[in-house]
């Protein structure tokens, strides 16, 4: 959500900077800006896309070695040319870029107005930097005091850089609740809201941390927190290549994200399992490992897909290891007053490891005393380093917004928590264990054979382009698999989906079913399938429209179905790993046939940073 591109150096900033923004585009976004320093500052900024921005800026003055851009996602103020960041103090000197909410700005924003500042957005990012100006010139302070005393005036999330015309030879920049990393090279650093504009130039990067602030010049770069102490960084080494941000021949980061998942699934599982010994190995576990067997429950929290994850290892924690779980949306969970125990385990999900909501979650849960184990794909992000365990799920960088395989690789790294949790209760046998692992071992060439489907089901997809909804249907395992496929539907093609589990459609939503509906039924190999077919045949006789997800070879449904997609066969606990390709390529096919973005989806951004 939002983007920031920040340079101090001897490169033309203009140009990295761009090149940057252009990288974080897949956070989503409604409008884009520069400030260049080139003897006086330049502000360029307009609503749309980045190329928007590059024909607006064309034939003007983009020289300078220091600039700072972004891309905005409207929260306060809609989406156009003066709301747009950057944002200019009340003098015109200072120039700011903002992720997150500023909660206090309308009191603050009276109190300057009666001071004589003069606004011109509707945003809080500009009352922020009017109050960093007036300040300054009150207390006659330094532009890093006046930045430092102002963030102890505001309430809310921030991740900040600020120019001054008057101190071109410095960025300053600031986090709380929004993440920021600045890269380090030789005489230049560079700064971004992620990794992926910064991976050309550097594998040196620093994390700020909550509540830490850097002067960083061009060859130097100091931290300090809030309170004024000087902090040591710690450096850190990206394992992200240049490579693993490019489309490398797809038409689009989504399709290349879902063909990715037979490798991001082997590597989430990595050294972590010996199948014939029947041995798993999650670091994180160790030292916890008295705390998850002698715990009471597990409450996971997490937003969007991840919660459908969540939702997968509900399932499979009961099943296997027969301890309590409940899964929970973090931003219902943080306001409703939850009962948290020392004895609960609290299991966050997060891609980004940036999710607000989720990181509040977590704060909210070691405020009780409970154990935090944080499942994430960014090294070095917010939610690992608020944890006190956790594992990465190694699926490399996602891009396209609707997650994929950062889905298939969080359900791989809960199932192997779960079996793990299950020896350590032991609640599974070994030659059980060894069967499973055996089982999770052949997912990633299941899964290929489950994409050759992929022309298959772009033929039905053009069946279904026009359709005004969609009813997708699970039982068991599958019930989550049903409502991530309605929500890659709807994220991407804009067409209204619910996923229900199977038996409820008699409670409601069997008045919707008519000859116009299609109903995607996930009807694979298992202990329910009976309860499944019973549940075609009900949509049948309304005369609904049946595509149904089977397992290989499977001939009873494929009577009833008017499209069938076969799946390979495997334990029914990994069916989520290979019935959600399927979903994952109809979404695609049909977006593509409406002439949607489907990388960039209207209204949505890759990491949810505010509330």
């Amino acid at each position: 959500m939002c983007g920031i591109v920040g340079y101090i150096g001897h490169r033309n900033a203009y140009d990295v900077i761009i090149k940057g923004l252009k990288r974080l585009e897949y956070r989503g976004y409604d409008s884009a800006g520069i400030t260049l320093l080139n003897g006086s500052m330049n502000i360029y900024k307009k609503a749309g896309k980045v190329s928007d921005l590059e024909n607006f800026a064309e034939g003007k003055d983009i020289n300078g070695s220091v600039g700072m851009g972004h891309t905005r996602w409207a929260t306060h103020g809609e989406p156009n040319d003066r709301n747009a960041h950057p944002h200019k103090s009340n003098n015109g000197k200072l120039s700011i870029i903002h992720n997150g909410i500023i909660e206090n700005y309308a009191t603050i924003k009276t109190e300057l107005i009666k001071r004589g500042h003069v606004f011109h957005s509707d945003t809080d990012t500009e009352v922020l930097i009017h109050l960093i100006e007036e300040i300054q010139h009150k207390a006659n302070v330094s532009l890093e005091e006046a930045v430092r005393l102002s963030l102890h005036e505001v309430v809310g999330a921030y991740a900040i850089v600020i120019i001054s015309e008057d101190q071109q030879d410095e960025l300053i920049v600031a986090r709380k609740g929004s993440p920021m990393v600045i890269g380090i090279g030789e005489g230049e650093h560079f700064i971004a809201s992620d990794a992926t504009p910064i991976i050309e130039y550097t594998k040196n990067v620093v994390y700020l941390n909550d509540s830490e602030m850097a002067i960083v010049k061009k060859d130097s770069l100091v931290i300090k927190n809030i309170e004024n102490v000087v902090q040591n960084p710690v450096i850190h080494e990206l394992e992200m290549q240049l490579e693993m941000i490019e489309k490398n021949g797809y038409d689009h980061f989504m399709m290349k994200e879902i063909y990715e998942q037979p490798k991001s699934i082997y590597d989430s599982m990595r050294g972590r399992i010996r199948a014939t010994e029947g041995l798993i190995s999650l670091g994180g576990l160790k030292e916890y490992e008295t705390k998850f067997k002698n715990a009471e429950r597990i409450i996971i929290v997490a937003c969007g897909t991840s919660w459908h994850a969540g939702l997968v290892a509900e399932y499979i924690i009961e099943e296997f290891a027969r301890v309590p779980v409940e899964v929970e949306y973090a931003s219902e969970f943080r306001y409703r007053n939850p009962i948290i125990t020392e004895n609960d385990i609290i299991i966050a999900i997060s891609q980004s490891g940036e999710t607000a909501d989720t990181l509040a979650a977590i704060e909210l849960a070691k405020s009780k005393g409970a154990t935090i184990f944080g499942i994430c794909n960014v090294v070095g992000s917010s939610i690992p380093r608020a944890s006190h365990a956790g594992a990465y799920t190694h699926a490399g960088p996602e891009i396209g917004v609707a997650s994929t395989k950062a889905f298939t690789a969080q359900v791989t790294i809960l199932t192997l928590l779960a079996w793990s949790l299950a020896q350590i209760k032991g609640t599974l046998s070994r030659t059980r264990v060894v069967e499973l692992l055996t089982a999770l071992e052949a997912i990633p060439a299941k899964v290929e054979k489950a994409l050759t489907s992929n022309e298959q089901i772009q033929k039905i997809a053009a069946n279904f382009k026009d359709a005004p909804n969609f009813l997708y249907l699970g039982r068991g395992f599958n019930f989550p698999v049903a409502l991530e496929g309605a929500l890659k539907l709807k994220e991407i093609s804009y067409i209204h989906a619910e996923g229900y589990p199977a038996a409820e459609m008699k409670h409601g939503p069997i008045a919707l079913i008519d000859e116009n509906m299609p109903v995607v039924v996930i009807a694979t190999k298992g202990s329910i399938l009976e309860k499944t077919i019973s549940n075609i045949q009900e949509v049948k006789a309304r005369k609904g429209i049946i595509i149904a997800i089977v397992t290989e070879g499977d001939t009873e449904v494929k009577k009833m179905a008017d499209y069938v997609i076969e799946i390979p066969d495997t334990e029914e606990a990994l069916v989520p790993l290979l019935a959600t390709i399927p979903l994952q390529l109809l979404s695609y096919h049909i977006a593509i046939m409406r002439g949607c973005n489907v990388d960039q989806p209207r209204n949505l951004a890759k990491s949810v940073t505010v509330e």
